[in-house]
């Protein structure tokens, strides 16, 4: 259930979404000019702004600049209007307007465009607890202890060269300096080398393990220079 504000100074259109909106399950707010919405905005923010850009106190779009000015523009706003012009749903949108709907509203577009709306609403929200979990994971694993498998990735890749921990405290020797294919095939073949070693150069094992076909494990070794009987020799 979302809290959704619509402003607009028709009785007819505001008791219309309501009752459409409510059926969804939403909780409705009423404003019938921008002097209400910006009441009703003090109050909280919303979830969702279903504007009217013609009113008669203040117009939809001068409101929109007001919020946008005062920092106040934090939730989704969609515009109506039955006359206004393409210019003014563009400036409308150029301002931070979501989406414009032409009046009169066919069901399906309301419902898509509050639907819109509201995941655009759930995305900005999500998005700072998003942006700040690797900077807290790396805090923690900077605290973590002083052997090296506690350190970051991304501490390892500041250096030219650096060991990657592999499975089983197994570390790998990697230069950072090497153009990108060189340094992938070098991990890819330290990777390979590993399983076969640990799988004792069985190629089913080693196939079920990293998730390739039998054929196309083959072709990868050959490429990479790598001689699954060798490394069973030297791990018996």
């Amino acid at each position: 259930m979302a809290n959704i504000l619509v402003v607009d100074d028709e009785m007819g259109i505001r008791e219309l979404l309501s009752e459409i909106l409510s059926d969804e399950g939403h909780a409705i707010q009423l404003a019938e000019n921008a002097q209400q919405a910006r009441e009703a905005r003090a109050g909280g923010a919303p979830d969702l702004v279903l504007l009217d850009i013609w009113m008669p106190d203040t117009d939809g779009v001068t409101l929109l600049k007001e919020w946008q000015r005062d920092g106040l523009l934090t939730m989704p706003v969609i515009m109506m209007s039955g006359h206004a012009t393409i210019d003014t749903a563009v400036e409308a949108t150029r301002i931070g307007a979501l989406n414009f709907l032409e009046k009169p509203i066919a069901l399906q577009k309301l419902l898509k465009a509050v639907q819109q709306g509201l995941t655009r609403a759930q995305e900005t929200v999500r998005a700072p607890t998003l942006a700040a979990r690797p900077a807290q994971q790396a805090q923690a694993e900077e605290s973590a202890g002083a052997g090296f498998g506690a350190q970051a990735p991304q501490a390892a890749a500041a250096r030219p060269g650096a060991a990657v921990a592999g499975g089983d405290n197994h570390l790998f020797n990697l230069s950072f300096d090497l153009p990108l294919r060189e340094a992938r095939d070098a991990f890819e073949r330290m990777y390979f080398e590993h399983h076969l070693g640990r799988e004792g150069g069985s190629m089913t094992r080693v196939a079920e393990k990293t998730g390739l076909e039998r054929t196309h494990l083959y072709r990868k070794l050959k490429q990479l220079g790598v001689e699954p009987g060798k490394l069973a020799k030297k791990n018996a």
